[in-house]
C-alpha cells in the first residue's frame, strides 16, 4: 500500500495551500514511521487504523489537531476555503463532541464569524492546547465552547511554541538558582564590580549588534533604562507612548519617532553595485495597532508560563512588529531583560550580558531571526518603487503570518542564550575580576607604571590569550622585551594559562 497524505498535508494538497509551510507532515502507510530532518520538521507514517473512515476536510482537520504540529495561521488559511455552512452542518451533528468544540473555538477567533447552534455545547470544560506538546498560557474560561483557553495570545497576535524536547530540556534548569549561586560564590564587592561592568558592556554589545557606536550620553541612557527593567506595569510597558519615549532614550535625536511608524518598513542589504537585498518585509502599517495591542496582551496571557518563554514572546513578537524606524533591536533587547526581571529571574539591581553574549555568537542569533524571516519572503508579495519605498501587494494574505507566528525556533534560542550567558559569560567575568587584582600586583611589582598602562598591559593579554600582542609594542615604548616578557609570564601564573615552551 501506497503511503497517501493525512491531516494538514492532506489539507495542503486539497486546498493548494502550498505556500504554508508544515513541520509536521503526516502519511497513512502499511506501518509506522518517523523521520527527523536537521532543520527540525517530521514527516511521520501512520499504519492504517488511523486512516479517517471519512476522507473530508473536517476528519483531517481534526487529525492534524490530534497529531501534526498546530499552525493557527495554516488553520485559518483552510477555514477560509470552507463555508460557514459546512462548518455550522459539521458542529451541530455533535455540539458537545471534543473535537467539535475545537473546530468551533477556532474558527470563531480566527474568522471573526459567529457559528449559530441549535443545541448549547454541554460538557466538562476541556483545555485548548496539550500542555505536553505546546507551552501555554493562562488559561481562560470559555463558556461557549466549555474550553480552557490557554492560548499563549488573542485574536491579534497569539504565537504558539512547541515544547520540543530539546526546549524542555532547557527549561528545566534553574536559571534563578544558578544565578544565586554566582553571588554566593564571589566576594560581594567583586560581584558588584562585574555588575557595574556588565550594564555597560550590555549597552555597548546591544549597540554595536546594530553596527552602532553610541555617544556616553547615549550610554549612560541606556544603562539607566536597564537599571529600571521590569518596574512597570505590563499594559504601560507596551503602549504606545511608553514605547515611543524608549526609543526616543536609545536613537540619535534626528530619528526620534513621534509614534508607530505609518509607512512600510523593511530590512535590507546593499551591496557594492548598488543593488540591495531585502531579508525582511515588515507589517503593513495599518496592523500595527491592533498587532501591538495583542503583543501587550500576550503579557498577561502567558502569565505561569516559564519566563524564558515569555521573554522570547515579548521581545521577539516586538522585534518581528518592527513598530519603529529606528531601534527596534535595542529596544528588542531591552525587554529580555525586562521580563527576566519582571518574573524574579533576574534580580532587580543585576544584568546578564544577553546581548554580548549574541555579539559574540552572531551566527546563532541570525538563524533565530531568519526562522522567521526567510518564509515569509518566500510567500510576501511587494513592489518598490523609484523612490525606495516598498508597496506589499498581498498584504491580506501575509496578514496571519505576523499575527500567528511560531515562536519555537526563537524560544529555544533563547533559552539556550540565557543559560550560556549565566553559566559562562557571567562566570568569564567574575573570573576576570577574581584574578585581575593579583594580576595587577604582580604587573605592578615589575615596573610600578601607571595604572592606565597596567590597564591596557591587562586588557592587550586578556585579549590576546595571555601573549603580549606584537602589534602592540609601540605602545609601551619605556618597557623592555625582558620586562613584557616578565609581565606576561605574572598574567599566565596568574589566570592560570599552561607556560609559553619557546618563550619562557
Amino acid at each position: 500500500m501506497a503511503n497517501s497524505p493525512v491531516g494538514s498535508l492532506w489539507l495542503q494538497q486539497y486546498f493548494q495551500l502550498n505556500r504554508y509551510s508544515l513541520s509536521h507532515r503526516s502519511y497513512i502507510g502499511p506501518r509506522d514511521r518517523i523521520e527527523l530532518y536537521e532543520n527540525g520538521e517530521i514527516e511521520e507514517t501512520f499504519g492504517p487504523k488511523y486512516e479517517p473512515k471519512i476522507s473530508n476536510p473536517f476528519s483531517h482537520i481534526e487529525f492534524s489537531l490530534k497529531y501534526d504540529d498546530l499552525s493557527l495561521e495554516f488553520l485559518l488559511a483552510v477555514f477560509e476555503k470552507i463555508s460557514l455552512e459546512d462548518v455550522v452542518n459539521y458542529i451541530s451533528g455533535n455540539p458537545s463532541r471534543k473535537y467539535e468544540r475545537y473546530i468551533g473555538f477556532y474558527y470563531e477567533l480566527l474568522t471573526s464569524r459567529q457559528v449559530h447552534l441549535d443545541k448549547p455545547v454541554t460538557g466538562n470544560y476541556i483545555d485548548l492546547l496539550d500542555d505536553k506538546k505546546y507551552i501555554t498560557g493562562k488559561p481562560i474560561k470559555n463558556t461557549r465552547w466549555h474550553i480552557n483557553d490557554n492560548l499563549l495570545g488573542d485574536r491579534n497576535f497569539c504565537p504558539v511554541i512547541r515544547r520540543t524536547k530539546a526546549l524542555q530540556t532547557l527549561l528545566q534548569s534553574d536559571l534563578k538558582e544558578q544565578i544565586q549561586q554566582l553571588t554566593k560564590s564571589y566576594p560581594p564587592d567583586i560581584f558588584y564590580r562585574a555588575i557595574n561592568y556588565l550594564y555597560t558592556k550590555e549597552t555597548r554589545s546591544s549597540y554595536e549588534i546594530e553596527k552602532e557606536k553610541p555617544s556616553p550620553e547615549r550610554v549612560q541612557r541606556f544603562i539607566s533604562l536597564l537599571t529600571k527593567a521590569g518596574e512597570q506595569p505590563g499594559n504601560i510597558l507596551l503602549s504606545e507612548e511608553n514605547l515611543t519615549k524608549l526609543q526616543n532614550a536609545i536613537v540619535d535625536p534626528r530619528f526620534a519617532a513621534t509614534g508607530y511608524r505609518n509607512f512600510q518598513n523593511y530590512i535590507g542589504q546593499s551591496l557594492p553595485n548598488f543593488k540591495e537585498i531585502i531579508h525582511y518585509i515588515c507589517p503593513p502599517p495599518n496592523y500595527l495597532d491592533s498587532l501591538m495591542q495583542g503583543l501587550m496582551n500576550a503579557v498577561t496571557k502567558t502569565e505561569g508560563a516559564p519566563p524564558v518563554v515569555r521573554a522570547a514572546v515579548i521581545a521577539f513578537g516586538f522585534v518581528f512588529a518592527h513598530p519603529f524606524e529606528d531601534g527596534n533591536g535595542r529596544i528588542h533587547r531591552f525587554l529580555i531583560h525586562d521580563m527576566l526581571t519582571r518574573d524574579g529571574i533576574v534580580p532587580k539591581g543585576l544584568i546578564i550580558p544577553v546581548s554580548a553574549h549574541m555579539l559574540n555568537n552572531m551566527p546563532a542569533y541570525d538563524q533565530s531571526l531568519e526562522a522567521y524571516s526567510v518564509p515569509l519572503m518566500q510567500r510576501v508579495g511587494y513592489n518598490k518603487t523609484p523612490e525606495g519605498e516598498i508597496i506589499v501587494t498581498n498584504s491580506e494574505e501575509v496578514e496571519s503570518y505576523f499575527r500567528y507566528p511560531d515562536l519555537s525556533a526563537q524560544c529555544f534560542y533563547l533559552a539556550h542564550t540565557i543559560e550560556a550567558t549565566i553559566t559562562d559569560d557571567m562566570t568569564d567575568e567574575l573570573e576576570y575580576l577574581l584574578h585581575y587584582d593579583e594580576a595587577k600586583k604582580e604587573i605592578q611589582t615589575i615596573v610600578d607604571m601607571p595604572n592606565k598602562d597596567i590597564d591596557l598591559m591587562i586588557a592587550f593579554l586578556h585579549q590576546n590569550k595571555g601573549v603580549f600582542p606584537n602589534r602592540r609594542r609601540k605602545q609601551f615604548p619605556k618597557l623592555t622585551d625582558q620586562e613584557i616578557t616578565a609581565m606576561q609570564k605574572a598574567f599566565r601564573n596568574v589566570f592560570q594559562l599552561p607556560p609559553i615552551k619557546d618563550a619562557e
